[in-house]
């Protein structure tokens, strides 16, 4: 190998190393990524708010609860494998409802106090055929740990329509929208 090549690889292997110790510092710092049609793609930064606090139209990110459905949606794709209970991937949602909203999940789609969300109504098969699962109520009061959590983005997202009410315990942070498109 002549000594030009060398040197040029030692400069990528180097630029390599501070791309990846940057991304590593700016993850540990509280920087998100989301590629996700659930919420805006973009930038997102954490917060450590107790989950409490969280209030409607927040953004979080949450460990899916162990149940069948989450490991049907794995097996789909509908969500990775990750490092939650279950071997899921964390996911990003929007928080629609909170403690004492009443919340209505039908065939037309979710209602949160009477008002008809948008992007909320179930699809009846993913985009392959298969049969999807529908969270179906009618005027249920969430409890004092209890959030909706959806997409107001898109109307294919897999979320609080599907599988139902999530506990706060399942919150693992609050994020900000940084730069988002």
């Amino acid at each position: 190998m002549n000594h030009a090549l060398k040197r040029m690889m030692a400069s990528v292997a180097a630029a390599g190393m501070v791309i990846l110790v940057l991304t590593a510092g700016f993850y540990v710092a509280g920087a998100r990524i989301n590629t996700t049609k659930s919420i805006p793609v973009g930038l997102y930064w954490t917060s450590y708010m107790p989950v409490e606090k969280i209030e409607k139209g927040a953004y979080v990110i949450f460990c899916p609860p162990q149940r069948s459905m989450f490991d049907e949606a794995k097996e789909r794709g509908y969500i990775g494998a990750g490092y939650c209970p279950g071997r899921y991937s964390f996911m990003m949602k929007r928080v629609l409802a909170t403690q004492d909203d009443v919340v209505s999940v039908s065939d037309k789609g979710v209602c949160v106090n009477d008002d008809l969300l948008p992007h909320s109504a179930p699809l009846k098969v993913d985009n392959v055929g298969r049969p999807l699962p529908c969270y179906k109520v009618d005027r249920y009061t969430l409890g004092n740990t209890e959030l909706l959590l959806m997409s107001d983005e898109s109307a294919t997202s897999f979320d609080g329509h599907y599988f139902g009410p999530i506990n706060h315990s399942q919150i693992k942070t609050v994020i900000f929208p940084v730069i988002t498109w």
